[in-house]
């Protein structure tokens, strides 16, 4: 029988159930949730935990940038959201005269018809940047949206555990490099109902989100643990292979491994309601922002079923010496009170206030994204901003984008573990832009308005529109370009392009010289960049597809093969040449097929899928004359694959896509394009080019060794590390 006793910390010592898991996230926020839905996607056996009792109902984040909205379509419910958000279009700017009651900047959806003069449109969502434009909608319906993808992916077997908290984590350092190890232990305790449910610190009777300010919050990880010790049943040791913490901006996983957020906090305080208004200002369904000189500033973003978020700037209350504020001052009353006195001479009011909280804008980034390539760190854990410029969820969200299929594919042993490196380099980079941006886009929304051209000190109406036009590119998330690596192939050091860590870098050597050849050949895909969509047709039914849905996030690279005018006699030579290539039982197509071994789909395109638009008219081509099988491979279960060969030709329905225009790239020769499983774009070149497709494949997937054609397992040679593969790669000792 096991001997029970108290440690000097109060904690019973005894048996505590142990269990293993590939993947441990703590924190079943939006990043959280991202990563539990890669992991559904790629079979892993996953744990997801939260501290508290039950998912965002209201309030929280509320918008969706466009690319957020083509990482959800991918992931298979886009249309789900795009369905209940509210769409956001236009954006124009305008400014009143000076009078004594009001002075103001503001940014909105369609001309004013009272006081306010000048006036300048713009798009919301840059025109041909995506085929989805921003829109809004809360993060408890967002999060839903996710739940039902995890359970259906997972056949229900990956659920968030709520009122779970960790109380310890600890690293084998002697394991990190063993593939089959699980060198993360990390230690549970497990709440009560009451224990879990998270505190309304407001003294309203409206749901607040005070609880996650950095106002008003305190870390109670310690207390809640304490409360547990004695009670039987409430904790649990996990090992894992990898865990990844999205725990938030008090993080208890990057407390724990001893990083920290760079940054400082500034003066600027904001209040945040949820209402549905009654008002005689005639845009309060469009996005504005209004400035007053006296007052503050004040955004409005329509929301949902008739709410209407307001981002209110508290003037009255200002942090003390010490950076804290009067956190009394603080109710609805007080914040709408604000709200009155900025939109003035127009009258606002509500009875339905369905959610509030405040905040201090704080621009932080984390110093380290990771630690061993084993335990990682996302969303708010790594970076924080203010929300008015909506990145919150959507950074969030893309870092576990990025993360999730790396980790999958290193997990399952298809990828090598190297490409773990590049999370913190490309992700890191990005959280530093946006910190940038936030800084920026805060000062313009909390700056004084200019009187005139001569006042130097406050923001002109022409500063703020150009940097919101210039700064729009980035809020919708268009604009990350990924620097070099073994995952981008282009020229430049790796270090300066990305946060400065060191990554494996690209297995083609390129100069300046040879990458702008290559990428004239597709000016419109650009290396670093996601794939843009745009129409094409399925060749053998005349479907019409945005290209980018045949690009879903089920963890495979993409090798595109621009096949041009397949119908001239010199083109079809060089696409005979090049799937020769392809199809030969050396190229990486047959060494890095998966097995059947719980990927998504299995075959001859399991790990890389090759997709083919040509440029000649479909009525005039045929797919089995046409096109060699290793472009639609043949399968006893399920026949000839129809999925994989467009064409840029005219939808009987939906008009013509003009893809290859679009794209930048030549209707006769074509070109080839590899394509990251996040949609990234990896490599542009000739069809003359397989050496340099074959390695970067070589670079980073685990590939098959051959000998004599035959395909057989990696053969591990001596080392003094240890037993390695032929292709390089780490083996563990059996």
């Amino acid at each position: 029988m096991a001997t029970v006793g108290i440690s000097a910390t109060g904690e019973t010592n005894g048996t505590q159930p142990t269990t293993t898991v590939d993947v441990l996230i703590i924190g079943a926020g939006p990043a959280g949730i991202m990563a539990a839905a890669w992991m559904a996607r790629m079979g892993l056996k996953t744990r997801i935990i939260d501290k508290r009792n039950t998912k965002v109902f209201c309030g929280q984040a509320d918008g969706l940038n466009a690319r957020s909205l083509e990482m959800l379509d991918s992931l298979g419910f886009g249309d789900r959201a795009w369905k209940e958000a509210n769409h956001m279009i236009e954006v124009c700017t305008k400014r009143r005269p000076h009078s004594k009651t009001l002075e103001c900047r503001m940014l909105t959806l369609k001309p004013y018809r009272y006081v306010y003069g000048r006036s300048d449109r713009v798009p919301d969502t840059p025109v041909g940047l995506s085929r989805l434009q921003q829109s809004t909608l809360h993060q408890g319906r967002i999060e839903r949206f996710f739940l039902d993808n995890i359970k259906k992916y997972s056949n229900d077997t990956i659920k968030v555990e709520r009122g779970v908290l960790p109380e310890s984590l600890e690293i084998d350092q002697s394991k990190v490099e063993d593939q089959n190890a699980y060198p993360v232990t990390v230690k549970l305790r497990f709440l009560t109902e009451e224990e879990a449910a998270p505190r309304q610190l407001g003294g309203s009777k409206v749901s607040d989100g005070l609880f996650r300010s950095n106002l008003f919050q305190e870390a109670d990880e310690d207390a809640l643990i304490r409360q547990t010790y004695g009670r039987a049943g409430t904790g649990e040791t996990v090992h894992a292979k990898y865990v990844i913490g999205c725990d938030g901006a008090r993080s208890w996983t990057r407390t724990t491994l001893g990083f920290e957020l760079e940054g400082e906090a500034t003066d600027m305080i904001w209040g945040v309601m949820d209402i549905i208004p009654f008002t005689d200002f005639p845009d309060i369904r469009c996005r504005c922002a209004i400035h007053s000189a006296t007052h503050g500033s004040l955004m409005i973003i329509p929301r949902e079923n008739n709410l209407v978020r307001l981002y209110i700037q508290l003037v009255e209350v200002k942090p003390d010496a010490s950076g804290r504020a009067d956190r009394t001052k603080i109710t609805p009353d007080f914040i709408f009170n604000a709200a009155k006195k900025i939109i003035d001479p127009y009258k606002i009011d509500y009875e339905v206030c369905d959610w509030w909280t405040a905040y201090q804008i704080g621009q932080r980034v984390g110093t380290n994204f990771d630690a061993h390539q084993r335990v990682f760190l996302a969303g708010d854990a790594v970076h924080t901003h203010s929300p008015k410029a909506g990145q919150g969820m959507n950074i969030s969200m893309q870092d576990c984008y990025n993360l999730g299929w790396k980790l999958g594919l290193v997990c399952r042993g298809i990828a090598q573990p190297n490409i773990l490196k590049t999370y913190q380099s490309e992700r890191r980079r990005i959280a530093r832009d946006l910190i940038d941006f936030d800084n920026r886009f805060a000062r313009l929304f909390s700056g004084r308005p200019a009187k005139d051209i001569l006042d130097a000190e406050g923001v002109s109406m022409d500063e703020f529109k150009e940097a919101f036009v210039q700064g729009n590119m980035f809020a919708c998330g268009l604009s990350v370009n990924y620097g070099p690596s073994n995952l981008v192939l282009k020229p430049g050091n790796a270090e300066d392009q990305g946060d400065g860590s060191a990554v494996a870098p690209p297995s083609v050597a390129m100069s300046e010289a040879d990458f702008s050849r290559k990428q004239a050949l597709a000016t419109g895909i650009p290396v670093g960049m996601r794939f843009n969509s745009f129409q094409v047709l399925n060749q053998s039914s005349a479907q019409p597809w945005q290209f980018q849905q045949r690009l879903p996030a089920d963890g495979r690279f993409r090798v595109v093969l621009f096949a041009g005018n397949i119908h001239s006699a010199q083109q079809k030579e060089r696409i005979e040449s090049f799937c020769a290539k392809l199809d030969a039982p050396g190229s990486f197509l047959h060494r890095s097929i998966s097995g059947g071994d719980g990927g998504v789909c299995d075959g001859l395109h399991s790990v890389v899928e090759i997709l083919t638009i040509h440029s000649a008219k479909r009525w005039d081509t045929e797919l089995l004359r046409d096109f060699p099988e290793v472009l639609h491979p043949f399968r006893k279960a399920t026949g000839w694959s129809y999925d994989k060969v467009y064409v840029d030709d005219v939808s009987y329905h939906e008009g013509f896509g003009d893809a290859y225009k679009n794209y930048g790239v030549d209707k006769e020769r074509g070109c080839v394009v590899i394509v990251r499983p996040d949609q990234y774009v990896a490599w542009v070149g000739e069809l003359e080019d397989f050496d340099e497709v074959q390695a970067y494949f070589e670079g980073c997937l685990v590939l098959k060794d051959y000998k004599n054609g035959v395909a057989s397992s990696p053969v591990a040679v001596s080392s003094p590390e240890g037993p390695v593969a032929t292709n390089g790669i780490s083996m563990p000792v059996r």
